[in-house]
Protein backbone atom coordinates (compact mmCIF):
# COMPACT_ATOMS: atom_id res chain seq x y z
CA UNK A 1 0.00 0.00 0.00
CA UNK A 2 1.74 3.04 -0.97
CA UNK A 3 0.31 6.92 -0.38
CA UNK A 4 -0.50 8.79 -3.25
CA UNK A 5 0.09 12.65 -4.01
CA UNK A 6 -2.17 14.80 -6.24
CA UNK A 7 -0.43 17.57 -8.22
CA UNK A 8 -2.01 20.23 -10.74
CA UNK A 9 -0.75 20.46 -13.97
CA UNK A 10 -0.50 22.90 -16.73
CA UNK A 11 -1.64 22.41 -20.05
CA UNK A 12 1.48 21.12 -21.47
CA UNK A 13 1.77 18.68 -18.70
CA UNK A 14 4.24 20.33 -16.72
CA UNK A 15 4.06 21.39 -12.52
CA UNK A 16 2.76 24.69 -12.75
CA UNK A 17 5.74 26.13 -10.53
CA UNK A 18 7.92 25.36 -13.25
CA UNK A 19 6.54 28.30 -15.41
CA UNK A 20 7.96 31.21 -13.97
CA UNK A 21 11.20 30.04 -12.90
CA UNK A 22 14.53 32.18 -13.82
CA UNK A 23 16.04 31.31 -16.74
CA UNK A 24 20.10 30.17 -15.12
CA UNK A 25 23.24 29.89 -17.41
CA UNK A 26 26.92 28.92 -16.17
CA UNK A 27 28.47 28.75 -19.23
CA UNK A 28 32.24 29.51 -19.51
CA UNK A 29 31.44 30.24 -15.46
CA UNK A 30 32.93 27.36 -13.93
CA UNK A 31 36.80 26.85 -13.15
CA UNK A 32 38.35 23.68 -14.85
CA UNK A 33 38.78 21.51 -12.05
CA UNK A 34 34.49 21.40 -11.40
CA UNK A 35 33.64 18.29 -13.12
CA UNK A 36 30.44 18.64 -15.25
CA UNK A 37 26.74 18.45 -14.00
CA UNK A 38 26.45 15.49 -15.97
CA UNK A 39 28.26 13.20 -13.45
CA UNK A 40 25.33 13.84 -11.23
CA UNK A 41 22.93 12.39 -12.89
CA UNK A 42 25.16 9.23 -13.34
CA UNK A 43 25.62 9.20 -9.80
CA UNK A 44 21.90 9.63 -9.22
CA UNK A 45 20.89 6.98 -11.58
CA UNK A 46 18.04 9.35 -12.36
CA UNK A 47 18.23 11.65 -15.85
CA UNK A 48 16.80 15.10 -15.78
CA UNK A 49 14.33 16.55 -18.22
CA UNK A 50 15.28 19.82 -17.56
CA UNK A 51 18.66 20.08 -16.90
CA UNK A 52 18.16 23.33 -15.20
CA UNK A 53 16.86 21.91 -12.10
CA UNK A 54 19.84 20.39 -11.67
CA UNK A 55 22.38 23.38 -11.90
CA UNK A 56 20.19 25.29 -9.69
CA UNK A 57 20.42 22.33 -7.06
CA UNK A 58 24.46 22.39 -7.03
CA UNK A 59 24.46 26.03 -7.12
CA UNK A 60 25.47 27.85 -3.76
CA UNK A 61 24.07 31.47 -2.85
CA UNK A 62 27.70 32.53 -2.62
CA UNK A 63 28.80 31.40 -6.05
CA UNK A 64 25.21 33.02 -7.94
CA UNK A 65 25.86 36.13 -5.77
CA UNK A 66 29.12 36.85 -7.06
CA UNK A 67 28.00 36.45 -10.06
CA UNK A 68 24.89 38.02 -10.13
CA UNK A 69 26.34 41.27 -8.76
CA UNK A 70 28.96 41.77 -11.08
CA UNK A 71 26.83 41.33 -14.18
CA UNK A 72 24.44 44.03 -12.20
CA UNK A 73 27.39 46.12 -11.60
CA UNK A 74 28.05 45.76 -15.26
CA UNK A 75 24.80 46.78 -16.08
CA UNK A 76 23.66 49.06 -13.84
CA UNK A 77 20.67 47.21 -12.36
CA UNK A 78 20.40 45.39 -9.07
CA UNK A 79 21.57 41.50 -8.52
CA UNK A 80 19.92 38.71 -7.06
CA UNK A 81 20.15 35.35 -8.86
CA UNK A 82 18.81 31.88 -8.07
CA UNK A 83 20.71 28.91 -5.59
CA UNK A 84 20.19 25.93 -4.43
CA UNK A 85 17.90 27.59 -1.14
CA UNK A 86 14.67 27.11 -2.76
CA UNK A 87 15.03 23.53 -3.71
CA UNK A 88 16.45 22.59 -0.44
CA UNK A 89 13.09 23.71 1.29
CA UNK A 90 11.56 21.80 -1.37
CA UNK A 91 14.18 19.14 -0.61
CA UNK A 92 13.28 19.20 3.22
CA UNK A 93 9.83 19.00 3.10
CA UNK A 94 9.40 15.94 0.52
CA UNK A 95 12.38 13.94 2.34
CA UNK A 96 10.52 14.01 5.10
CA UNK A 97 7.43 12.61 3.97
CA UNK A 98 9.19 9.76 2.24
CA UNK A 99 10.79 9.10 4.97
CA UNK A 100 7.32 9.32 7.53
CA UNK A 101 5.37 7.67 4.66
CA UNK A 102 7.80 4.80 4.17
CA UNK A 103 7.83 3.78 8.43
CA UNK A 104 4.69 4.27 8.79
CA UNK A 105 3.64 1.43 6.51
CA UNK A 106 6.70 -0.75 7.53
CA UNK A 107 6.25 -0.39 11.21
CA UNK A 108 2.17 -0.12 11.50
CA UNK A 109 2.46 -0.75 15.36
CA UNK A 110 4.93 2.06 16.29
CA UNK A 111 3.80 4.77 18.07
CA UNK A 112 4.10 8.58 16.87
CA UNK A 113 6.98 9.74 19.01
CA UNK A 114 9.10 6.20 18.15
CA UNK A 115 8.41 7.29 14.37
CA UNK A 116 9.27 10.90 14.85
CA UNK A 117 12.38 9.71 16.53
CA UNK A 118 13.01 7.21 13.27
CA UNK A 119 12.64 9.54 11.36
CA UNK A 120 14.90 12.07 12.47
CA UNK A 121 17.85 9.56 12.48
CA UNK A 122 17.30 9.12 8.66
CA UNK A 123 17.45 12.80 8.04
CA UNK A 124 19.50 14.65 10.71
CA UNK A 125 22.21 16.87 9.28
CA UNK A 126 25.10 14.21 9.50
CA UNK A 127 23.10 11.46 8.01
CA UNK A 128 22.98 13.64 5.12
CA UNK A 129 26.24 15.15 4.67
CA UNK A 130 27.62 11.45 5.15
CA UNK A 131 25.26 10.62 1.63
CA UNK A 132 26.62 13.74 0.41
CA UNK A 133 30.45 13.02 0.94
CA UNK A 134 29.77 9.25 0.29
CA UNK A 135 28.54 9.71 -3.19
CA UNK A 136 31.00 13.24 -3.85
CA UNK A 137 28.27 14.73 -4.27
CA UNK A 138 30.27 17.95 -2.76
CA UNK A 139 32.31 18.04 -5.58
CA UNK A 140 29.82 19.39 -7.55
CA UNK A 141 28.77 22.09 -5.95
CA UNK A 142 29.35 25.80 -7.53
CA UNK A 143 30.36 28.11 -4.66
CA UNK A 144 32.34 30.68 -3.46
CA UNK A 145 32.87 29.44 0.00
CA UNK A 146 37.08 28.74 0.90
CA UNK A 147 35.98 27.43 4.40
CA UNK A 148 34.11 25.03 3.16
CA UNK A 149 36.74 22.73 1.98
CA UNK A 150 38.06 22.53 5.45
CA UNK A 151 34.90 21.77 6.90
CA UNK A 152 34.82 18.95 5.29
CA UNK A 153 38.32 17.86 5.94
CA UNK A 154 37.67 18.30 9.47
CA UNK A 155 34.30 16.42 9.27
CA UNK A 156 36.33 13.17 7.37
CA UNK A 157 38.84 13.54 10.35
CA UNK A 158 36.23 13.29 12.80
CA UNK A 159 33.80 10.79 11.50
CA UNK A 160 36.75 8.05 11.20
CA UNK A 161 35.85 6.91 14.33
CA UNK A 162 31.93 6.64 13.64
CA UNK A 163 31.50 4.41 10.65
CA UNK A 164 28.13 4.43 10.37
CA UNK A 165 27.14 7.64 12.45
CA UNK A 166 28.35 9.54 15.57
CA UNK A 167 24.88 10.09 17.48
CA UNK A 168 25.37 13.68 17.98
CA UNK A 169 29.37 13.98 18.59
CA UNK A 170 30.37 15.25 15.44
CA UNK A 171 29.71 18.78 13.91
CA UNK A 172 28.76 17.82 10.09
CA UNK A 173 28.51 20.76 7.31
CA UNK A 174 25.29 21.66 6.92
CA UNK A 175 25.87 22.46 3.65
CA UNK A 176 27.00 19.00 2.43
CA UNK A 177 23.28 18.16 3.89
CA UNK A 178 21.89 20.88 2.06
CA UNK A 179 23.38 19.54 -0.88
CA UNK A 180 21.21 16.34 -0.40
CA UNK A 181 18.14 18.19 -0.06
CA UNK A 182 18.70 20.77 -3.08
CA UNK A 183 18.89 17.41 -5.18
CA UNK A 184 16.25 15.89 -3.59
CA UNK A 185 13.70 19.17 -4.33
CA UNK A 186 15.34 19.10 -8.04
CA UNK A 187 14.32 15.27 -8.92
CA UNK A 188 10.76 15.92 -7.30
CA UNK A 189 9.49 19.02 -9.39
CA UNK A 190 11.81 17.29 -12.40
CA UNK A 191 9.57 14.61 -12.04
CA UNK A 192 6.49 16.59 -12.29
CA UNK A 193 6.32 15.86 -8.49
CA UNK A 194 6.71 12.24 -8.24
CA UNK A 195 7.66 10.98 -4.50
CA UNK A 196 7.58 7.56 -5.54
CA UNK A 197 10.68 8.79 -8.07
CA UNK A 198 12.18 10.51 -4.99
CA UNK A 199 12.38 7.82 -2.97
CA UNK A 200 13.55 5.10 -5.61
CA UNK A 201 16.54 7.41 -6.27
CA UNK A 202 17.84 8.58 -3.29
CA UNK A 203 16.97 5.23 -0.77
CA UNK A 204 20.37 3.60 -2.26
CA UNK A 205 21.78 6.93 -1.52
CA UNK A 206 20.49 7.23 2.08
CA UNK A 207 21.58 3.83 2.67
CA UNK A 208 22.41 2.37 5.29
CA UNK A 209 18.73 3.40 6.77
CA UNK A 210 18.58 3.68 10.53
CA UNK A 211 15.82 0.56 11.22
CA UNK A 212 13.74 0.09 14.44
CA UNK A 213 16.34 -2.38 15.44
CA UNK A 214 19.06 -0.21 14.88
CA UNK A 215 17.80 3.34 16.51
CA UNK A 216 20.24 4.28 19.05
CA UNK A 217 19.26 7.64 21.65
CA UNK A 218 21.01 10.28 21.82
CA UNK A 219 23.78 9.89 24.51
CA UNK A 220 22.42 12.80 26.73
CA UNK A 221 18.87 11.44 26.55
CA UNK A 222 20.44 7.94 27.34
CA UNK A 223 22.14 9.89 30.19
CA UNK A 224 18.63 11.00 31.93
CA UNK A 225 17.32 7.94 31.27
CA UNK A 226 19.56 5.67 33.38
CA UNK A 227 20.02 7.80 35.88
CA UNK A 228 16.36 8.42 36.13
CA UNK A 229 15.74 4.87 36.31
CA UNK A 230 18.52 4.70 39.24
CA UNK A 231 17.16 7.06 41.12
CA UNK A 232 20.29 9.47 40.77
CA UNK A 233 20.93 13.06 40.69
CA UNK A 234 22.20 14.12 37.20
CA UNK A 235 24.10 17.69 36.11
CA UNK A 236 25.39 19.35 33.66
CA UNK A 237 28.35 22.45 34.37
CA UNK A 238 30.58 24.36 32.86
CA UNK A 239 30.72 26.49 30.05
CA UNK A 240 30.57 24.70 26.88
CA UNK A 241 33.18 26.22 25.16
CA UNK A 242 35.79 25.94 27.66
CA UNK A 243 34.29 22.68 28.65
CA UNK A 244 31.18 20.62 30.28
CA UNK A 245 31.52 18.25 33.19
CA UNK A 246 28.88 15.66 33.92
CA UNK A 247 28.08 14.76 37.56
CA UNK A 248 25.82 11.92 39.11
CA UNK A 249 25.38 12.17 43.03
CA UNK A 250 27.96 14.95 42.89
CA UNK A 251 30.53 12.30 41.80
CA UNK A 252 32.39 13.87 38.06
CA UNK A 253 31.57 11.14 35.87
CA UNK A 254 32.31 12.78 32.54
CA UNK A 255 34.00 15.44 30.71
CA UNK A 256 33.62 17.00 27.05
CA UNK A 257 33.95 20.21 24.79
CA UNK A 258 33.77 21.51 21.65
CA UNK A 259 34.07 24.62 20.90
CA UNK A 260 32.18 25.66 18.21
CA UNK A 261 28.73 24.16 19.17
CA UNK A 262 27.23 23.40 22.83
CA UNK A 263 25.19 20.19 21.87
CA UNK A 264 27.88 18.27 21.21
CA UNK A 265 29.82 19.46 23.90
CA UNK A 266 27.00 18.19 25.84
CA UNK A 267 26.58 15.20 23.69
CA UNK A 268 30.36 14.49 24.17
CA UNK A 269 30.39 14.79 28.17
CA UNK A 270 27.21 12.40 28.58
CA UNK A 271 29.10 9.48 26.02
CA UNK A 272 31.82 9.90 28.15
CA UNK A 273 29.86 9.83 31.78
CA UNK A 274 27.53 6.99 30.06
CA UNK A 275 31.25 5.23 29.71
CA UNK A 276 31.75 5.71 33.97
CA UNK A 277 28.55 5.39 34.94
CA UNK A 278 28.81 1.58 35.90
CA UNK A 279 32.35 2.52 37.87
CA UNK A 280 30.29 5.78 39.13
CA UNK A 281 27.53 3.26 40.85
CA UNK A 282 29.99 0.73 42.04
CA UNK A 283 31.92 3.40 43.82
CA UNK A 284 28.27 4.91 45.01
CA UNK A 285 27.09 2.06 46.54
CA UNK A 286 30.61 0.74 48.61
CA UNK A 287 30.14 4.45 49.44
CA UNK A 288 33.93 5.53 48.23
CA UNK A 289 34.97 9.30 46.67
CA UNK A 290 37.63 8.00 44.41
CA UNK A 291 37.44 10.07 41.60
CA UNK A 292 36.82 8.46 38.05
CA UNK A 293 37.18 11.53 35.87
CA UNK A 294 40.52 13.08 36.14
Amino acid sequence: MEAQLEINYADDNKPLMTNDRPQMSVAGADPPDWPPLEEVEEILGYSFADKRWLEEALTHASFRRQQEEAAAAAAGTSGGGVSYERLEYMGDCVLNLIVSREQFFRYPDLMPGDLTRLRAANVDTEKLARAALNHGLHRYLRHRKPQLGDQIEAFVEEIAEYPVHSNGLVNAPKTLADIVESLIGAVFVDSHCSVDTVWKVFKRLLEPIVEKETLRVHPVTELYEMCQKRKLRLEFKGSWKQGIDVYVNDQLAGRGNYESKKEIAQNRAAKDALDNLGKIVLLLEDGEDDQIVD
